[in-house]
């Protein structure tokens, strides 16, 4: 009887569709050839090619490339929901952002798909009790994106911030699966006590541009934040708030409003 191999190739569409997208930008414009393949066909997984990127953005005098990449390599293997959630990210960019028409384009040119990566092994590091160096992760991750999320904030999956500048996100701050938010967004505190401050967002929240969420408030799935509202209480499932301070104005007006990104009243 024919021994079955020991060694079946794992399946991964997403990390195989930016590969093949790779192949055809380098076609469609050679001299991003270099760029391409240092970036992604060089690497084996998605993985090693996502770590060089952080690693490649953050570097600076201060800790080289190099340490940076083993850094994020540590993190990717040693926790594969990493990976995981990356890849989930880079779907609910294709998925929910209309300028985003390849898969490839998160992981090599849009900063808030890469800032939230190395958030992710900033946060790693942090859950291993090595703060110092996830506070260094989050002061290199706002100088080079200007967005700042402190190491300890917990942030899910399916993870969409469009244009990605300003956004702040503190150190109590816990974001649900599926939750999408465009630029100078921020879930802050009030006062300046060390407890449990920040804002808990449900799944499935759409939050719009220029919202500031502040305080120890919950935000309940399937809501809809409108763009420049200041939210200083509950709000409920499925409902769509606006206003300084921002008011319950109707419902969320779909299923999923994250994922739908229907920013006008009905």
């Amino acid at each position: 009887m024919a021994e079955l191999s020991a060694s079946v190739k794992a399946v991964d569409p997403v990390w195989d569709r930016i590969r093949a997208e790779a192949q055809q930008a380098i076609l469609d414009e050679p001299l991003l050839g270099g760029l391409v393949h240092s970036s992604l066909l060089h690497h084996a997984t998605f993985e090693k090619a996502l770590a060089y990127r952080i690693a490649l953005k953050l570097s600076s005098a201060e800790m080289s490339g190099q340490l940076l990449r083993e850094i994020a390599d540590g993190a990717f293997k040693d926790d594969p929901a990493l990976g995981a959630a990356a890849r989930a990210d880079v779907v609910a960019v294709f998925e929910r952002d209309p300028a985003c028409h390849r898969f490839l384009q998160p992981l090599l040119y849009f900063k808030g798909f890469q800032a939230m990566q190395a958030y992710r092994v900033g946060h790693w590091l942090y859950s291993q009790g090595r703060h110092d160096l996830a506070y260094f992760i989050q002061m290199r991750v706002s100088e080079t994106f200007g967005i700042d999320i402190h190491p300890a904030a917990r942030i899910g999956k399916g993870i969409m911030i469009d244009h990605a500048h300003s956004i702040v996100i503190g150190e109590t701050a816990v974001v649900g699966d599926n939750v999408s938010m465009l630029h100078s967004v921020t879930l802050g505190g009030t006062g300046k006590e060390d407890d449990d401050r920040h804002p808990k967002i449900g799944d499935g929240v759409l939050i719009g541009a220029g919202a500031k969420v502040l305080g120890n408030i919950q935000i309940g799935h399937c809501s809809r934040i409108a763009a420049g509202s200041v939210v200083l209480e509950d709000v409920p499932p499925c409902k769509t708030v606006a206003g300084v301070p921002a008011r319950i104005v109707g419902e969320a007006g779909c299923d999923q409003p994250s994922v739908m990104m229907n920013q006008l009243f009905e």
